[in-house]
């Protein structure tokens, strides 16, 4: 922490404005040099002209902000510069700074990391700082903004005081044992380890939720050759994703789109057209034999549909559909007649019993229907999601569930030393969320998720 470190915060490229932050000891040092004159009065934007200290060129007229410690976001001595965001004035003005004593280019994360040592933020919040920067969507960034304010942070503190208060009690009577004190845990108490155990499994339940809103939902577009999956595709994305052609097994690898759904993260994948090795005479005419480019592809639409969350799977509305196809309904299924313009008669709404949605790329006809399905479907996948606080990774929810098995070996324990110790294992997994006790390990994966400048 004695090395002063700089970084441009915002993103690289030109700009109309660029952010430059400096944080350290040295940080002031380093803002005078640049401006030439006393520190601004904390926490105002000020005009400055910058020079290089070295030959004292022009590098820029900038907006500066100073920090004092311990009132910034590190905690320690942290200044901005607000530049013009050209290549040449960020080069410039990074380049007098590294000229500087004690200074030094920030490593991904760095700032975050400080924060993070000097008490201003706990690991859960980091993360939700970290999801912030990463949200592509509504629910996305409401999700990590609940966590970012110390949702999940304050849910598990109020875990760890129950318990605490309960192993402290507990702790007095091994400690003490010539006082009168209860010798072991009282009922009232394993009661309320009890319900704790259970709001914990409440929070666990929707830990899949919290991770899948992260992640985003998979949605596989699956089909015969020439249902107009990639057409499908290309309408959702609103843009040419997808190669379309009408000839049969042109989608030869999976195809990738995200998408903002209202407000749900989504990946929609366009996959090679499903149809058998061995075909009849008349298929293979259309669609010629399956080579082992195609069959590869076949096989990674399978892994996919098998994978997805969802599937989308399409039909041509003028053609029989696939029996082999078909069966790959199920509860995560929706089904899809598309090319109704091309029927004269009735537009089907089921497909072997199944309800169907009826569209039209080429038209736009039932377009709007099929949307408004993939929304419901997809909200009721991340049905959870809005509540707060939810767990909403990986290593949370494993904390949490060891939590919740210690809590549960509390009541069979037997002698209350070996109560206490489950106790205090339900702790340290509780801690582990939010950085309270020794997770040295894990601090390194988790900053370097952060861009440069943060």
């Amino acid at each position: 922490m004695s090395e002063t470190i700089f970084a441009l915060s915002s993103g690289a490229g030109r700009a109309g404005v660029a952010v430059l932050r400096l944080s350290g000891p040295q940080a002031g040092a380093a803002l005078r040099a640049l401006t030439g004159q006393p520190l601004p009065p904390p926490r105002r934007a000020t005009l400055a002209a910058l020079h290089d200290p070295d030959g004292g060129e022009l590098l820029d007229r900038a907006l500066v902000l100073w920090f004092p410690a311990p009132a910034s976001f590190t905690g320690e001595n942290m200044a901005e510069l607000h530049l013009h965001g050209s290549r040449a004035v960020i080069a410039g003005v990074l380049a007098a700074l590294g000229r500087q004593p004690g200074c030094a280019p920030a490593e991904p994360g760095a700032f975050t990391r400080r924060a993070f040592d000097a008490g201003k933020l706990d690991l859960a919040e980091v993360e939700g700082l970290a999801d912030l920067i990463a949200a592509e969507t509504a629910a996305q960034r409401r999700q990590a903004l609940r966590q970012l304010d110390g949702g999940l942070s304050v849910r598990i503190a109020g875990w760890r005081d129950r318990l605490a208060r309960h192993l402290a009690h507990l702790e007095a009577t091994l400690d003490f044992p010539d006082e009168e004190l209860p010798s072991d845990l009282d009922s009232a108490a394993l009661s309320d380890i009890s319900v704790l155990a259970e709001e914990m499994a409440r929070d666990l339940a929707s830990a899949d939720h919290g991770e899948r809103l992260r992640e985003g939902l998979e949605v596989a577009i699956l089909g015969p050759p020439n249902a107009g999956k990639s057409s499908l595709l290309n309408a959702l994305a609103r843009r040419e994703a997808a190669i379309v052609a009408e000839t049969a097994g042109t989608t030869r690898d999976v195809v990738e789109v995200r998408l903002d759904l209202a407000g749900l993260p989504v990946t929609l994948a366009d996959t090679a057209g499903l149809r058998a090795a061995e075909s009849t005479a008349a298929e293979s005419t259309a669609a010629g034999p399956l080579d082992p480019v195609e069959a590869e592809g076949i096989r990674r639409s399978l892994a996919r549909a098998e994978a997805a969350d969802l599937k989308l799977l399409v039909f041509a509305a003028d053609a029989a559909p696939d029996p082999e196809v078909l069966a790959l309904a199920d509860a995560d299924t929706l089904l899809c007649l598309n090319k109704i313009d091309r029927l004269a008669g009735a537009v089907p709404t089921a497909l072997a019993g199944r309800p169907a949605l009826a569209i039209s790329v080429r038209s736009g006809a039932g377009m709007a229907n099929l949307l408004e399905a993939l929304q419901v479907a997809c909200a009721v996948r991340l049905g959870g999601a809005e509540a707060a606080p939810v767990l909403t990774r990986a290593r949370h929810r494993a904390a949490v569930a060891e939590a919740v098995a210690a809590l549960g070996r509390v009541g069979q324990a037997g002698l209350p030393e070996l109560a206490a110790e489950e106790l205090r294992l339900a702790l340290r997994a509780l801690g582990r969320v939010v950085g309270r006790v020794d997770v040295e390990d894990l601090l390194d994966l988790i900053f370097r998720e952060f861009c440069i400048g943060k």
